[in-house]
């Protein structure tokens, strides 16, 4: 009988494990159709990189010292995402929000600049409708912002989720470890539009 009892409550545990791993593969599936979706953009401003119909260019457009600083916050975003990941894996829940607080205002700063330096280019008349360049430029690096803005809002609701009396389960952990994905993939993506988008368009 103690066999009996025992072989269902296993099965739910590994029902569980196999349904949290599932969960992780299928975000890694929801990956690679983003990848996809940013190798279309990237495509698109390779082919439309030098169509500027008379109007300005990137190297007349773009300063790096801003770019740059963009670079940096998310760069160190993804630096102090990593150390919530490790204060989670701790279960220190102080520790773990701090972490995932300076993340998130680490995030807002970067999207703070890129809609700073979006309102300069549209006010000295390179908005998106001026030139191909101008279109794809913009397509690429407002669909990153997007995905950085959506990025912020699960922080902050995997933030209110942890105050609960007991935050550090399975489900939290695929759900944060699910997020930590996402929000590195993102910082992969912005390097490879500072390098091709920004620092090809000014050399």
């Amino acid at each position: 009988m103690a066999n009996l009892s025992a072989t269902p409550h296993g099965s739910a545990h590994d029902d569980h494990e196999h349904h949290g791993t599932n969960n992780v593969f299928g975000f890694w599936v929801y990956l690679m159709t983003d990848c996809i979706l940013f190798g279309t953009l990237f495509a698109t401003f390779a082919v439309m990189r030098t169509q500027f119909a008379g109007g300005p260019t990137g190297k007349e457009l773009f300063e790096l010292n801003g770019v740059g600083l963009e670079t940096a916050l998310l760069l160190l975003s993804s630096i102090t995402f990593g150390f919530g990941m490790l204060s989670a894996f701790a279960q220190k829940r102080g520790a773990m929000l701090v972490w995932l607080a300076i993340t998130f205002l680490l995030g807002l700063g970067f999207l703070v600049l890129e809609l700073r330096e979006f309102a300069n280019l549209i006010h000295e008349g390179a908005g998106p409708d001026r030139s191909a360049f101008l279109s794809a430029f913009f397509t690429l690096v407002a669909t990153h912002g997007l995905h950085v803005t959506c990025g912020l809002v699960w922080i902050a609701i995997v933030m209110i989720q942890s105050f609960t009396p007991q935050v550090f389960t399975t489900r939290y952990m695929d759900k944060l470890q699910c997020l930590s994905l996402f929000w590195h993939f993102l910082d992969i993506v912005w390097i490879c539009v500072f390098t091709f988008v920004y620092l090809l368009s000014v050399i």
